[in-house]
């Protein structure tokens, strides 16, 4: 008999601005972890004892988050230490790729339970930190690529002047993204997804500006303009800055994930099943545009179109990638990131794709919608693309 990989349950953190004095900088990675972990077994009254392997996403293994953080923190949450876990780097889509591996080894049958989680303290492990100060490219790669690869945010202008983007659009997509954060934030839209974290007093998200305007970040400077760059691409405008792009967070998330069978058997209403997933290369300079063709081809293998799909979570790392998103695929703007993005609401790299996951959970059930799309560009060239359906 067929089995489904279901999910039983979503939470995450509140996010914290990835600074020293951000709300959650005092909290080591680890019980950052822990407190989702705990969550979704007491908010579930499962044993801990059943769940089969925790797969944790977290892109900086250095330092705090180095030595397994999934393995680290199951245990740090109580678990017994029977369970495995293991942590997993495909950039900013780890956590996604995380519930990925998790959903499969469910339909492959060979597990039941299974807890897809990703954590990043950007606050306390600083991005990039994770080279040591060495070459992490190689001769060889240099020889492929000889005029070198570039930072995510030339990417993010790459895009830009590719797609035509100017800087009233990009601000004003950026702008967007806090307003309608501001409003799910004020509704209570997050308060079922939002779990508390041990010594921080606070649910709310920190990111969020309300009063984000085109106006207000009109003002802001080129974050990625180096005189070297300008010289390398001279054709570029430099739109991006640190106002439509995403703000350094701390955050961690999780997601419960069973078979149907397993959920069955022990009393659990599952809240959505995953119908299809999708990971692609794409050129590593350019690196951001990977959602689209993981786009079209999750959609091709679930055999769904724009039509059928009610909610989309498109990882707004920075403000052209959803805008060449929607400008490629033609999907409805409507339906994108209706509770904001992360430009608004952060993005903790190794959290990021269970973060969305939750999100996207939460509006299906709200808008009562029954298919909702994520995809997530990531360093290095490469896209996740995940869809559920609401059950």
């Amino acid at each position: 008999m067929s089995t489904e990989a279901v999910i039983v349950d979503v939470v995450r953190t509140p996010v914290g601005r990835g600074k020293p004095g951000g709300i959650l900088s005092g909290i080591h990675p680890v019980d950052l972890l822990a407190d989702v972990l705990d969550a979704l077994i007491s908010r579930n009254d499962l044993d801990p004892a059943l769940v089969d392997d925790v797969i944790g996403g977290c892109v900086s293994q250095i330092g705090e988050q180095s030595y397994n953080i999934a393995r680290n923190a199951l245990l740090a949450a109580g678990f017994p230490d029977t369970v495995p876990g293991t942590t997993i780097d495909r950039q900013c889509g780890s956590s996604q790729q995380a519930a990925a591996f998790a959903a499969q080894a469910v339909l492959s049958g060979q597990a039941d339970i299974v807890i897809a989680c990703g954590v990043e303290s950007m606050s306390r492990v600083r991005l990039g930190s994770s080279t040591a100060g060495a070459d992490p490219y190689g001769d060889r790669i240099r020889a492929r690529y000889p005029d070198g690869l570039v930072n995510q945010g030339v990417s993010a202008e790459l895009i830009a002047a590719k797609w035509e983007f100017s800087r009233a659009e990009l601000d004003d997509f950026a702008a967007r993204s806090h307003t309608l954060a501001a409003v799910a934030q004020s509704s209570g839209a997050f308060v079922s997804e939002v779990v508390p974290v041990a010594g921080v007093d606070t649910l709310t998200d920190e990111t969020v500006r309300p009063d984000t305007s085109v106006d207000s970040l009109a003002g802001l400077k080129p974050a990625f303009r180096t005189d070297e760059l300008a010289e390398r691409f001279p054709d570029l405008e430099w739109r991006i800055t640190a106002g439509n792009s995403s703000p350094l967070t701390d955050g961690a998330s999780g997601a419960l994930i069973m078979s149907t069978e397993r959920a069955e058997q022990l009393g659990f209403t599952p809240r959505a099943r995953f119908r299809s997933f999708s990971v692609v290369g794409s050129d590593p300079v350019l690196m951001l545009t990977g959602v689209i063709p993981a786009t079209a081809r999750v959609l091709e293998r679930a055999r769904l179109t724009h039509d059928d799909i009610d909610v989309y979570e498109v990882n707004e790392a920075f403000a052209s990638v959803p805008l060449a998103w929607l400008r490629e695929t033609g999907a409805d703007a409507a339906k994108l990131n209706p509770r904001g993005g992360a430009i608004a609401l952060g993005h903790a790299l190794g959290s990021s794709g269970t973060r969305l996951l939750t999100t996207l959970v939460n509006q299906l059930e709200a808008s009562g919608g029954r298919y909702g799309l994520q995809t997530m560009c990531e360093g290095g060239g490469m896209a996740n693309a995940t869809i559920i359906e609401r059950v």
